[in-house]
C-alpha cells in the first residue's frame, strides 16, 4: 500500500506548470445548433438514399421473379419496407424541424 501511495505522489510531482488557457473564441449555442442540424440533415439524406436503394432493389427483384408468387411477394415486401422507411425518415425530419423551431422560438413568427 505504501508503494502505491509513493507512486501516486511521484506522479503528482512531475505535473507541468499550468499554462495559459486555450486561445480562441467560445462556442456559442447557435454554433452547436448548426452542427446538430447539419448532422441530422446528413443522416436524413443517407437514410433516404438507403430507402431508395431498397425500393429499387425490390423493383429489380420483382422483375426477376418472373411470375413466381413467393419471389414476387418477397419483392413487394422489400418495396413496402423501403417506402415505410422513407416515410419514417421524412416524419423524423419534420419532427426535428418542428422541435428546432419551437426551441429557437422561430416557429410562430
Amino acid at each position: 500500500m505504501n508503494r502505491l501511495k509513493n507512486f501516486a505522489y511521484a506522479g503528482l510531482a512531475v505535473l507541468p506548470n499550468p499554462g495559459l488557457p486555450v486561445q480562441g473564441q467560445a462556442v456559442t449555442l447557435s454554433e452547436i445548433q448548426d452542427r446538430i442540424t447539419q448532422f441530422a440533415q446528413f443522416l436524413i439524406v443517407v437514410s433516404m438514399v438507403v430507402a431508395v436503394i431498397f425500393i429499387i432493389y425490390g423493383g429489380i427483384r420483382y422483375m426477376v421473379a418472373r411470375g413466381d408468387p413467393a419471389a414476387a411477394k418477397m419483392a413487394r415486401g422489400t418495396i413496402f419496407h423501403g417506402v415505410i422507411g422513407a416515410a419514417v425518415v421524412l416524419a423524423v425530419g419534420v419532427i426535428l424541424q418542428t422541435v428546432a423551431g419551437l426551441v429557437t422560438r422561430t416557429f410562430f413568427q
